[in-house]
């Protein structure tokens, strides 16, 4: 199943990102991300970003943490409502990227990693649940990660038309996927967002490189809010929150450890220059492939 959903848009507009280093203490996640947001809004911002676990992130207690503090996406006094009352209340949009969705009259208690868009009337008009779910083992690094014994991946690829331009969803993982991501582009996706949260040792090694390839391949700007530092002692995350145009060009690279934002303005005629110059999706045989 496809999700698409349209309004009017506009040339150019301005895009912003916030990296933050978020905690199991919701309160204090909440301030922080509120701030970046008023930040944006000052810098006139029409989309701003948040990275994966921008709501919550596991303190280390027990592998049950994120699920037991999952809440509905229609939640009276919840996360979601207090988000969607600062995007009214500011007139921005918001792309919250891996919040912690609980699932209602699940048999087996999962949850889901959600990526949500708000318009600025605070109306939620896209959802995408993280497709491809990160499990990992290395004994030897002491490095285990298996996100779906709690999480339920999605089935459903989402481009949504913002002020910005036509956005295509994805969460962290699903960035080692390039067939999502060719997907998005033949759904008209413009803008790619990557909310993630990426290890350390990963990120050093792939992130950048990563991030490039799918702007390139795909000829569209690549917008990727990142989680940065400790967020307790078995876990940091990479940061290096980026912004790359679609001839793959590092347009904001936020270094790690820094809580910040990070903006710039979308030019939906370069993407076509881009696309015009080389039009490899006129060249593709996808008949041919074997995948």
């Amino acid at each position: 199943m496809i999700k698409n959903s349209k309004i009017l848009m506009n040339k150019l507009k301005r895009i912003g990102l916030g990296q933050i280093t978020s905690t199991n203490n919701k309160e204090d996640n909440f301030r922080k991300c509120k701030e970046m947001i008023e930040r944006a809004v000052e810098n006139k911002v029409n989309l701003f970003c948040l990275p994966e676990c921008f709501a919550f992130i596991s303190g280390g207690i027990h592998q049950f943490e994120s699920r037991d503090n999952a809440e509905y996406l229609d939640q009276k006094g919840g996360i979601i409502e207090r988000y969607k009352d600062l995007a009214k209340q500011n007139n921005i949009w918001l792309s919250l990227g891996g919040f912690h969705e609980k699932i209602k009259d699940d048999p087996n208690d999962m949850i889901y990693n959600t990526h949500l868009i708000i318009d600025s009337n605070g109306d939620i008009i896209s959802e995408y649940r993280k497709m491809h779910l990160f499990d990992v083992d290395i004994p030897s690094k002491g490095v285990k990660m298996n996100e779906s014994k709690v999480v339920k991946g999605g089935n459903d690829l989402v481009v949504c038309d913002s002020p910005v331009g036509k956005l295509g969803l994805s969460i962290c993982y699903d960035l080692r996927f390039p067939e999502l991501y060719l997907s998005l582009r033949r759904m008209d996706a413009q803008i790619l967002l990557v909310p993630s949260a990426f290890m350390k040792s990963t990120g050093e090694a792939h992130w950048k490189p990563l991030l490039q390839a799918r702007a390139i391949e795909n000829q569209t700007y690549v917008i990727a809010a990142a989680q940065t530092g400790d967020h307790h002692s078995k876990r940091s995350s990479y940061g290096h929150s980026m912004i790359i145009d679609p001839w793959g060009k590092v347009l904001h690279d936020l270094p790690d450890n820094v809580n910040d934002i990070a903006f710039v303005d979308i030019d939906l005629d370069y993407i076509s220059t881009c696309r015009e110059n080389i039009p490899v999706f006129n060249h593709k045989k996808l008949n041919n492939y074997k995948i």
